[in-house]
């Protein structure tokens, strides 16, 4: 894509963002995921589009990364405290106890939501790794606390709705690029590969948004897809190989992949130039995706539904 399209497509997100200040209440925006990668680039840009005057939530597990970042946030002159607040909330997303009380620590303070963006992720070469509830733990980022964050703020997003104000998900992954859902092992727990865990959480994360989107036809849900992008997450994978051709393919395909700034642009874009409310799923430019979808089953997206709301049980 040309450097004008992007300069354009950057104009727009501001525009657009511009256009969410107008209303009385300061917005919020809460980055699952936000203290590296794309996550963080979608941070920043929210934060230089408000000038800082919004409220801003980065979860994640890193608490002095997010405090580097929070740190170079604008600052709005003159306005009160109560205007912004740029904070951090501490969360393991493999955890669904941890995603449950992070979603309670947030709606204490912001009880209405207008942006979630979720791009926590893991990589590994391992095998099945369950946590301590007995989710794999590439499923539980990619899909059960993706999940779990939705389910758990959709009260703020409705709030937000309610109040003639904007609410809009997305959950960056990669779009159309999965693998039929086996209900005979929704969990993966007796059939996992690293490919199936990987297409599985794909599917899931398409029967997500369709389904949240079922529950709240006024509200937008986006599945996106980044392409390759400079994001640091290999670097910080458990698998010694994956750090390793990190560290030597990095350089050389740098001229190939999207910054981490670039591609929150693109994101950002495909969240916000549609005018109507829907389940989306958009490319690594932040074009509508159409086709290459295991998704759109009413019987499977049920099944699916009550797998996962049993798995994500913390009471």
């Amino acid at each position: 894509m040309s450097r004008a399209r992007l300069d354009a497509i950057r104009a727009s997100n501001a525009d657009f963002v511009k256009g969410v200040m107008t209303t009385p209440n300061v917005p919020v925006a809460v980055f699952v995921g936000g203290t590296s990668g794309i996550g963080q680039g979608m941070a920043e840009a929210f934060a230089r589009w408000t000038e800082g005057r919004a409220h801003i939530v980065i979860v994640g597990r890193n608490e002095a990364k997010a405090q580097e970042i929070i740190e170079r946030f604008p600052k709005p002159s003159g306005a009160a405290e109560k205007d912004w607040t740029h904070e951090f909330v501490q969360c393991d997303a493999s955890i669904m106890s941890n995603v449950h009380s992070a979603s309670q620590v947030i709606l204490a303070k912001l009880p209405k939501i207008n942006f979630v963006a979720i791009t926590a992720g893991y990589m590994t070469t391992g095998g099945r790794e369950e946590t301590a509830e007995g989710i794999d733990k590439k499923l539980a980022v990619h899909y059960y606390g993706r999940w779990k964050f939705v389910r758990e703020l959709e009260v703020g997003l409705r709030r937000a709705k309610e109040d003639g104000e904007e609410a809009r998900v997305i959950s960056v992954l990669s779009p159309g690029r999965g693998l039929p859902v086996d209900l005979g092992d929704l969990g993966l727990k007796k059939t996992y590969t690293l490919r199936r865990a990987e297409g599985q959480a794909i599917t899931f994360n398409d029967y997500m948004i369709e389904s949240f989107y079922a529950r709240n036809p006024t509200m937008t849900f986006v599945h996106a897809w980044p392409g390759g992008v400079d994001t640091g997450l290999l670097k910080a994978s458990p698998s010694q190989m994956l750090r390793t051709f990190a560290t030597i393919a990095t350089p050389l395909l740098r001229p190939l992949i999207t910054s981490k700034e670039d591609c929150a642009e693109y994101m950002w874009h495909g969240l916000f130039n549609n005018s109507t409310p829907g389940a989306l799923r958009v490319g690594r430019k932040g074009e509508l995706i159409e086709g290459l979808q295991y998704s759109g089953d009413e019987e499977v997206a049920k099944k699916l539904w009550d797998h996962t709301e049993e798995a994500t049980r913390t009471d």
